[in-house]
This record gives structure tokens, sequence and C-alpha cells, in this order.
């Protein structure tokens, strides 16, 4: 399956989505040995595939555990620059999925690298320590603690978030 990453002619566009995996206050986020910063576990959204199914299938992916999205919580527009990506713009639009509990999570594994090849690992951290953390996404850090039953949109530009109304 490809990747919904799209190269324009000055950068790129990038259709993600993510986990938000919890159990008894913590969140499961995932480092890799040459970055300063967690993150949830998530990718890309295939070609012809739902940001639903692509979460289901990389929290298998990266974890070898089969979970089920309980609802889309959070969109999120994000605009920034990356050495991975040659160092050229990005526009990326990701959806965020609360995943439903199962005990079978304490069983995951990390089977995954980052884009630089490195060994990704698995993390539980505590949500109200979230603030002390560096993280991505950052508004991880304030919305986590009262996830409303609509959907949140945040927009990220220049370094700095928001939230949408």
């Amino acid at each position: 399956m490809t990747d919904i990453t799209l190269k324009a002619d000055n950068g790129y566009f990038i259709l993600k989505t993510a986990a938000i995996i919890t159990r008894e206050n913590r969140i499961l986020m995932v480092k890799n040995g040459t970055s300063p910063y967690y993150y949830p576990v998530g990718g890309r959204v295939g070609f012809y595939e739902t940001s639903e199914s692509a979460v289901v299938r990389e929290v298998y992916e990266e974890t070898f555990v089969r979970l089920e999205t309980d609802r889309l919580v959070f969109t999120h527009e994000n605009f920034f620059t990356s050495d991975f990506m040659d160092g050229a713009p990005c526009h990326e639009v990701a959806f965020y999925y609360l995943m439903k509990q199962s005990d079978d999570i304490l069983n995951a594994r990390c089977c995954s690298v980052g884009f630089d090849g490195s060994k990704e690992s698995l993390h539980w951290l505590p949500i109200e320590d979230l603030p002390s953390y560096h993280l991505y996404p950052e508004f991880f850090k304030t919305d986590l603690h009262d996830l409303h039953e609509s959907v949140r949109h945040f927009i990220t530009e220049n370094e700095r978030t928001y939230r949408c109304r």
C-alpha cells in the first residue's frame, strides 16, 4: 500500500493517523533512539484507506496488538519543516483516535523503526506529567486530561499551536 505523502513544487503534503492508547492514567507513546521527543503510535494513511482503518493497521504493525477504535478525538493541521523531508516545508493533516481498552496492550512490543532507521521503543507516560516531557503533538500536554465527546481541531504554525473553534 502506498502511503499518502505527496511531493509538491514547494514541499510535501502528508496524511497521518495516530492512536491515543491509555491505561490507568498513562498514555502509550513511542520514542526512537535519535530523537529527543515522544510521539503516539501511528503513521501515514495509505492510498484508498480510511484514517480509521489506517490507525488500526498502524497500531498492529507497531505493537503486534489488535485494538479497535473508540472514536475520533482530535484533528491537527501541522505546518513544519523536516530534516527527514529534505528540509522542505510540510503540510500534515492528522487524525487522532482514542482506542478501546484491552488488556492485550500490556503485551505490546515495539516492532518499528523511525524514518532514519533507528529502533523505536514504547513508553507508558503518566498523563499528569506530560507537561514535563518533550512530545508531539504538544496539545497532548493539556488536552488529554479532558477528552470531550466532540472532536477538537488544532493548527500548528511556526511552532505555535492553537485550538480552533
